[in-house]
């Protein structure tokens, strides 16, 4: 028998919207859900974790998750919570983001057990591209009415909306696209449940009922609420915007970051939403924070969980040691091996200028480096008080006014890192 996933997701906080019966409905038998995925990138980011947890727990519960990748509807775009149209893809560029998208989602499902819930990946592009526009509306969009999808809230914003310059036919007619996806995975998948955030709902009810109409059976619907931070911004943006999954968009160090930087509020809903820790776990963090915050132990260990999930054990370690060099409690060989790309994560901001690596093969002594090749420090007599203060450090190692850069001394063969104090840092770039 199943496990109760509607129990799972309620004290999770990840149940908005659930039709009347959801429950008793997945509690018989093992039954088939689905979550679709907009593929108009080659990588999801932590605003789509929010369902790819939801259809995790639906698998770990028991039951089988189908992961839907919109090529059909990317290349129209869905009007819900948007005020402009979205630019098309081609199809080649679908079919890349599905396959960037089915590796990322492999991190959170199981696609290759072999058994009854195994994961299921599929493209509405499949079953809509051999589909005229005649066949469509005579077969599909003569069973509901121009009132029912008017009455929608994702049309009645755009239509009305002040800021709104109107919606194309094309847009219009999304609901009713995403509404056959569900009929054809209920008709050939026997899948009968669709899942997504709140603002889905609407598209997602469509669904049920064309299945109610054409299909003559009975598809469930479940929405989970949209994350916010406690401050009220949006949650899953950073400074440099998208927090994305892939490495190459957001380094691990990055992701790892976000997290950590988790305010107390957030970090005691987020672990239980983005984690996979269960209810008794969650509260004996949730307590032992409590007693010590300054510890800031359910940041870290939301951190921890989640990249290690995305990124994997490697890179999360990784990440702490370029966390902990930061702080002090590193050691300059953690600094020293550090690739460029994490060097350069750490160190963001700090100020550089470039020096000739010529220069460096003949050795660099210590007040040069600090005044005339850098300008870290304004003249030759603050350099030696600084140095006889024991407040310059090379590569996270205090040295005297006798030490000489050398080319010993790069990190990821091109960088020194010079620090005076605890926390004002120079970089010195070579170049050949």
């Amino acid at each position: 028998m199943p496990k109760n996933f509607i129990q799972e997701l309620q004290w999770r906080g990840l149940i908005h919207d659930v039709m009347p019966d959801t429950e008793e409905h997945l509690l018989s038998e093992m039954r088939s859900g689905y979550v679709g995925f907009d593929p108009t990138a080659d990588s999801l980011h932590i605003g789509n974790l929010v369902p790819i947890m939801v259809l995790a727990h639906f698998q770990r519960c028991g039951h089988r998750p189908i992961a839907l990748v919109g090529g059909a509807t990317g290349m129209i775009g869905d009007p819900s919570g948007k005020s402009v149209e979205r630019q098309f893809l081609d199809e080649n560029i679908l079919k890349h983001n599905q396959e960037c998208v089915r590796k990322q989602l492999s991190h959170f499902l199981d696609f290759t057990s072999g058994s009854a819930h195994q994961a299921q990946m599929v493209n509405n592009y499949d079953w809509m591209k051999s589909m005229s526009f005649l066949d469509f509306i005579r077969d599909v969009g003569k069973h509901i009415t121009v009132n029912y999808m008017m009455a929608k809230d994702s049309v009645k914003n755009r239509i009305g909306g002040q800021d709104s310059d109107g919606m194309s036919f094309t847009e219009f007619t999304y609901q009713l696209v995403q509404g056959y996806d569900f009929l054809h995975l209920f008709q050939h998948q026997g899948c009968t449940l669709q899942m997504g955030g709140s603002d889905q709902w609407g598209n997602i009810t469509t669904g049920t009922e064309l299945i109610r109409r054409i299909g003559h059976g009975k598809g469930f619907a479940l929405t989970c609420p949209l994350i916010t931070k406690s401050d009220g911004s949006k949650f899953g943006k950073s400074e440099g915007g998208n927090v994305w999954l892939d490495a190459q968009r957001t380094s691990p160090y990055k992701f790892y970051q976000y997290w950590l930087n988790t305010s107390d509020e957030d970090a005691q809903k987020y672990i239980k939403i983005f984690t996979f820790l269960d209810e008794d776990t969650i509260k004996s963090l949730t307590l032992e924070h409590q007693q010590s915050p300054h510890l800031r132990l359910l940041q870290k260990r939301l951190a921890q969980e989640v990249t290690i999930t995305v990124h994997g054990e490697d890179q999360y370690q990784n990440a702490l040691k370029a966390s902990e060099i930061l702080f002090g409690k590193s050691t300059s060989e953690d600094l020293l091996a550090l690739d460029q790309e994490t060097f350069l994560d750490v160190f963001d901001g700090v100020p550089q200028t470039e020096v000739s690596l010529e220069d460096l093969e003949q050795s660099i002594d210590i007040i040069s480096a600090l005044v005339e090749k850098s300008g870290f420090l304004k003249s030759n007599g603050e350099a030696r008080r600084a140095l006889k203060e024991q407040s310059i450090s090379v590569n996270k190692s205090r040295v005297g006014d006798d030490y000489f850069l050398r080319t010993t001394d790069l990190i990821s063969e091109q960088f020194i890192l010079l620090q005076r104090g605890k926390k004002n840092y120079f970089i010195l770039k070579f170049r050949s």
